[in-house]
């Protein structure tokens, strides 16, 4: 059995040079502490090795750098994506099994919507696509639209889809992946109409929502003498309604909406053609995002293969014109 040796203790009168002026100090010439207890006329003190403090500190030094150069070393990486583990494979920007969480208002069908089962649509399609060919898995996070942009400035969101048109002013906030989408818009007509292109149209009255991309459109088809007359209305469905009572002659609609539109008419109203605006959708992520190479290409991969066109009739009910 191992006895601990109590230390040992020496005792010096109060007034002895050794017990100093009765201050509490914690060191007496660096090698003996004053334990500050006065007993019948004496200090009780106990004599100590040399202190080793500034070794001590020297090695917390030391520990505290080495940690701030490992922090910093992956300070660039996204702490939701994880590092492989020996014999893993990954995807292109090194994830196995990580999940990213994308932003979307799931309230815009064909893009996105929310029946029971979970998000679904093109856009929805199209980003575990691209997840799968990148090595990554998709969490779907249902914001307001309104809200996606500050989302990702602030590192709420790794990217966001939701058919949002890549512009100038967005383009200064926060990153966009390639092009996905023609954000194009339709003329439709009633099924027994006559007409078979815009140039029909160039003496006749049109519908569109008031303030709507289609609008824009059409004053631009009107300044070009391509139709007659713009029919504004406050809502596409009273557009659609001036269309079934012969009021307008066709009417300017969102390419992506139009299928889903003639399908619920029963047949009364058809495609005519699409009408291009310049306008594209794009995938957005936070400035400097890594997941921007990756995501454009398996964008590309899946726009060379066919799937993109498979996706694009599944959702839109047409082949696309032109795919970005």
């Amino acid at each position: 059995m191992r006895v601990r040796t109590p230390r040992k203790e020496m005792s010096y009168p109060a007034n002895s040079p050794a017990a100093g002026s009765g201050r509490s100090h914690p060191f007496h010439r660096g090698r003996v502490r004053l334990e500050g207890r006065k007993q019948e006329g004496k200090f009780t003190v106990t004599r100590r090795s040399r202190s080793h403090l500034p070794a001590v500190l020297v090695l917390a030094f030391v520990v505290a750098v080495t940690l701030v150069l490992l922090v910093g070393c992956s300070a660039g990486t996204d702490e939701s994506f994880e590092g492989a583990a020996p014999g893993e494979t990954t995807g292109p920007i090194g994830i196995v099994g990580g999940k990213i969480t994308v932003a979307s208002n799931i309230a815009y069908p064909p893009f996105e919507s929310s029946p029971k089962g979970g998000p679904r649509g093109f856009d929805i399609d199209l980003m575990n696509e691209i997840g799968k060919r990148a090595g990554f898995e998709v969490e779907y996070e249902n914001v307001r639209f309104d809200s996606i942009l500050r989302g990702l400035n602030t590192d709420l969101f790794d990217a966001a889809i939701s058919a949002m048109t890549i512009t100038e002013d967005r383009e200064r906030q926060i990153d966009f992946s390639d092009p996905y989408f023609n954000a194009d818009q339709a003329l439709l007509v009633a099924s027994d109409s006559e007409v078979q292109s815009i140039d029909d149209l160039a003496e006749a009255p049109v519908g569109v929502q008031a303030g709507s991309t289609g609008q824009i459109k059409a004053e631009d088809l009107l300044d070009d003498e391509q139709i007659g007359e713009i029919m504004p209305y406050r809502t596409i469905g009273e557009a659609f309604t001036a269309l079934e009572g012969g009021k307008v002659e066709g009417v300017i609609y969102d390419l992506s909406a139009a299928h889903r539109k003639i399908v619920e008419s029963g047949g009364e109203i058809r495609f005519v053609e699409p009408i291009s605006t310049g306008e594209q959708y794009g995938i957005a992520f936070p400035k400097d995002s890594p997941l921007v190479d990756p995501v454009n290409q398996a964008l590309a991969e899946i726009k060379d293969d066919g799937t993109y066109e498979k996706l694009y009739k599944k959702w839109i009910g047409m082949p696309p014109e032109e795919i970005p």
